[in-house]
């Protein structure tokens, strides 16, 4: 045994998780190096005064989001890394830069959240019909809270109007019509932008929303797609929805010049260029242009920048 396997298991020894032979070796070790003892001592001290203190509720929002970012944190991780991760949860928060206090914090926060959040969906389960199968049924107001939906199936807009028909997991699946102005239907939309797994059914989501990018949740939905999914076709629906807002949010415009610089995906990019034509007298907008003029890669995004710069006036 040595001092970095002692600080990667050390939270697992806080909370009992080690086996015996584990955990004696690492307090035999402990005995001989004061490094590992001051670590065994410090994430003691924390733990019992985390114990002590008076626990909180976990909002079903703040759950799906925690699980959102967790989502999006493995997809990114490298295979051998999330293997590792799978059989050792000390190095996947280690991985994620979180201090050992912040892991314990959050080790008690996750199992408390998941088991309150099951005992609810069980709760919520429908009845089955006579003879065997559950019927799929409209949802009523309240039931189709973030932390009770497993996940979104198919989102398909309603020709001639402006409903759609979202079919989506609890315990079993379940469709909802609506307008996309009814609350409900925008709460499915929203969860189904964040379906990890998915990209078609995010794409579909991402799309309806555009149509809602007025309204600053919104807003930041798309935002958050723009910056951080991983599927082009999503981040390219996102501008379309951004696009017509882009005058009036600084915080709009800066997500666009953030795809400009660092997308990855080249029509991102030459998207978020046509995207930015409404503000490209902005001095921020302006310095870009500049920038990707002298130095950027893409003989397109160069050329276009050098465009849109010529149809500026010259600053005295």
């Amino acid at each position: 045994m040595n001092c970095e396997w002692v600080k990667e298991n050390v939270i697992l020894y806080v909370y009992d998780e080690l086996a015996d032979d584990s955990r004696i070796e690492m307090e035999q070790h402990a005995e001989r190096c004061k490094e590992c003892s001051a670590e065994i001592v410090a994430a003691r001290g924390f733990h019992q005064e985390m114990s002590s203190r008076p626990q909180l509720e976990v909002s079903p929002n703040f759950l799906a989001s925690s699980r959102m970012r967790l989502s999006e944190a493995l997809e990114t991780a490298e295979q051998s890394r999330w293997r590792k991760w799978i059989v050792d949860p000390a190095e996947w928060l280690r991985q994620m830069r979180f201090s050992p206090a912040l892991a314990s914090a959050i080790l008690i926060l996750g199992f408390a959240a998941g088991t309150l959040t099951a005992w609810k969906i069980v709760g919520n389960q429908p009845s089955s019909k006579p003879g065997g199968g559950t019927a799929a049924r409209n949802v009523v107001p309240g039931e189709n809270s973030e932390a009770n939906i497993a996940g979104i199936h198919s989102i398909t807009p309603i020709d001639g109007s402006t409903s759609v028909e979202i079919t989506y997991d609890k315990l079993v699946p379940t469709t909802d019509k609506g307008d996309i102005n009814d609350p409900r239907i925008q709460q499915l939309l929203l969860l189904a932008s964040r379906n990890q797994s998915n990209s078609g059914v995010r794409i579909d989501s991402v799309n309806l929303l555009s149509q809602k990018s007025d309204e600053n949740n919104v807003r930041e939905v798309l935002m958050s797609a723009l910056r951080y999914d991983k599927n082009p076709g999503v981040r390219l629906k996102a501008l379309e929805g951004l696009k017509g807002v882009i005058k009036t949010d600084t915080r709009v415009r800066d997500a666009v010049l953030e795809a400009l610089m660092h997308d990855t995906n080249s029509g991102v990019r030459a998207e978020a260029l046509r995207v930015l034509q409404p503000v490209k007298a902005d001095s921020s907008v302006r310095i870009t242009l500049e920038e990707l003029a002298r130095n950027d890669k893409n003989a397109f995004i160069t050329l276009e920048s050098e465009r849109m710069l010529g149809s500026l006036p010259q600053l005295q």
